[in-house]
Parts: structure tokens; C-alpha cells; sequence
């Protein structure tokens, strides 16, 4: 991830050819598989299916009084919605070949300003539209420094971190903001249930719907692959290099907003301790579902059968009273085999 993705700069001066367009298109479109996975996608996705198979043997031997129970699978996959969000717009940028440490500092800095008295005095519309305007904003920040101020993804969105956490923590005053009784309505996203299932999970599988379809059935997913494949083939294609940069770093912002809402269903909250290590979770679940660090490759669904993969994980560590050291151990070294084994089987294709 160098500069040049982001720095492909804007069309060139003569319209390019019909056919060289079509080609970066197709080119792109062949990385993916267009609406039908290729063999190695299905055959790892199988794979992640068969390990979520094999977590939840594991669970029904170690703790079999509770995993299997309604209430923990709920848990689950509330716990899975909030950073699963966040996955969502990770997975759009990774693609495209970027990276976003800054994704948990900007969920916590849109729950800090939604929770201000000041926003709250507005009632529960003007603090969803807040969390979600905050979150696209800081985005868009990081996509204009990548995309127009050519800064490495890796150091934009590392300044991002530390930025967004430190501003959380001004704005609080390192002090938790509750949500009012009066604005009850964010809470009851977590407390209302629908077939069993809290509104936050169904807010979740909507946007998992909604980047499904812009991945797979849009030209912003065409071009995603295209960018994130070859830019200067895709800037040579026609494609905006810089602009498609900006607008996915401005969507990753947006998911970080609207996890921001989920997080203060469910916690009732707003803090700048909020998303501690969700760009782990996040980026990890990514590429456990086999999304190329260098770009080009991935799938929505792969991603979120890679987060299922972690939240199990650490469901299952918390049932068993594991410490929780262990458990980011855990989670490290499954980065690394991950990581590992996408190399190796890139190379062997080589």
C-alpha cells in the first residue's frame, strides 16, 4: 500500500479507449467473480464455515450448559453487529487497497459527540444523524490526506487514531455520557426484539445487504477491485484513482457512525474507551476471509464469516473464564497463520 493507490490522480486529458476500459473492467470483475464466487472463494468459504462448525463443537464439549443457549447466541451476534459494521467498511477499503487503523477511535469519537448534552437536548434523530456525520467526516479526512495530501494509508489513518481518541477524550472530559431516559428510542435498538432478535442485529444484516450489493452489482465495486488490483491501470482505464480513494475512506467513516449508534444501544453510552482494538477485530476478520492485504480480492461474505470466526472465539473464552491476555494471543496468532497461508497460497498461483 505506497502512495501510488492513492495518488493515481484524476482522468486523463483524452478519453480512454472503449476497449482498455472494458478490459480493466473485466479484469477486475474476474478478481471477484462477478455474482458467482470462483472455485478458490467457495472452496474458502467452505473452509470458514467448516472452523465456525468446528468452534461451536467445542463449545457444546467445554461449556454445554450455556453456549448453546438463546441468550448467548443472541449475545453473539449483538457483540458481532457493532464491530461487524465496521467490517463491512473495512472490507470496501482493503479492496481498494488501502488500510484504516482509525476505525475504532472514530466510532468513539461519534458516540462521545452524540452523547454531548448539546446533541442530546435534540432528541434521538438529531443523535443518529450526529453519529453518523461525525464518523463520515473523519472519513472523509482520511481519505482527502491518502487521496489529495498522498500520505501513506498506513501513518494517515495512524494520525487518525491517535487524533480522534484524544479528541473523544477532550469532549468528555475521560467521563462516560449516558443517554437520557428521554431519548430512550437508541436504547431500545438493543432492547427491542423482533423474532427473538434485537433491531440492532437486523440494522447489521442491512448494511452486510447493502455492501453486498455495492461490491458486487455497482460500478463503485467494479472499480473498487480495479483500484485496488492495478491503479494505474485503472487510472489509465479512466477511473478517478483519487476520488473513488476518498469516497471509500468516507464510506468506512460512515460504517464507523452507524456502529457508533449501535454501541450506545447497547451500552447506554457514549466514551472515548469505545471500539478499544476494533480495527484488530476488524481488519483481522477481513483477512481471515481471504481480502488480499495488497488489494484486489475479497468478499463481503468472507468477512463476515471471518468476524463470526473471532466473536465465537472470544465468546467461548469468556464462557470458559479464560483471561483475556490469552485471548488477544489468541487472536494474534490467528492473524498470523492467516496471513501466512494467504501468502503462501498466492505464491503457489505464481
Amino acid at each position: 500500500m505506497t502512495n501510488a493507490r492513492a495518488s493515481g490522480g484524476g482522468t486523463s486529458s483524452t478519453p480512454p479507449p472503449a476497449d482498455q476500459h472494458a478490459r480493466t473492467e473485466g479484469q477486475a470483475g474476474a478478481a471477484r467473480g462477478p455474482g458467482v464466487m470462483s472455485r478458490v472463494g467457495q472452496a474458502r468459504h467452505l473452509g470458514l464455515v467448516v472452523a465456525l462448525v468446528l468452534l461451536a463443537i467445542v463449545g457444546l464439549v467445554t461449556v454445554p450448559d450455556t453456549f448453546a443457549t438463546s441468550s448467548n447466541l443472541v449475545n453473539i451476534l449483538a457483540l458481532a453487529a457493532t464491530i461487524g459494521v465496521i467490517t463491512v467498511g473495512a472490507t470496501f477499503v482493503i479492496i481498494g487497497g488501502g488500510i484504516d487503523l482509525s476505525v475504532g477511535a472514530i466510532m468513539a469519537l461519534a458516540s462521545v459527540w452524540a452523547t454531548t448534552l448539546a446533541t442530546q437536548s435534540y432528541g434521538p434523530v438529531v443523535m443518529v444523524i450526529c453519529a453518523i456525520v461525525v464518523g463520515t467526516g473523519a472519513g472523509l479526512v482520511n481519505g482527502f490526506l491518502i487521496s489529495y495530501g498522498r500520505m501513506v494509508p498506513f501513518i494517515a489513518t495512524l494520525a487518525m487514531l491517535v487524533a480522534a481518541r484524544g479528541l473523544a477524550q477532550r469532549m468528555s472530559d475521560r467521563r462516560t455520557q449516558l443517554v437520557r431516559p428521554d431519548n430512550n428510542a437508541i436504547v431500545e435498538l438493543s432492547t427491542t426484539r423482533v423474532f427473538g432478535l434485537p433491531l440492532l442485529v437486523y440494522i447489521f444484516a442491512l448494511v452486510v445487504i447493502v455492501g453486498w450489493i455495492v461490491l458486487n452489482r455497482t460500478t463503485f465495486g467494479r472499480r473498487t477491485y480495479a483500484v485496488g488490483g492495478n491503479p494505474e491501470a485503472a487510472r489509465l482505464a479512466g477511473i478517478n484513482v483519487r476520488r473513488h480513494t476518498l469516497l471509500l475512506y468516507a464510506l468506512s467513516g460512515l460504517c464507523c457512525g452507524i456502529a457508533a449508534v449501535l454501541i450506545m444501544a447497547r451500552t447506554t453510552t457514549g466514551s472515548s474507551t469505545h471500539g478499544d482494538l476494533y480495527e484488530l477485530d476488524a481488519i483481522a476478520a477481513v483477512i481471515i476471509g481471504g481480502t488480499l492485504l495488497t488489494g484486489g480480492r475479497g468478499t463481503i461474505i468472507g468477512s463476515i464469516l471471518g468476524l463470526l470466526i473471532f466473536t465465537v472465539i472470544t465468546d467461548l473464552f469468556i464462557l470458559n473464564g479464560l483471561n483475556t491476555s490469552d485471548q488477544l494471543i489468541a487472536k494474534g496468532l490467528i492473524i498470523v497463520i492467516a496471513v501466512l497461508l494467504q501468502r503462501r497460497s498466492l505464491e503457489s498461483r505464481t
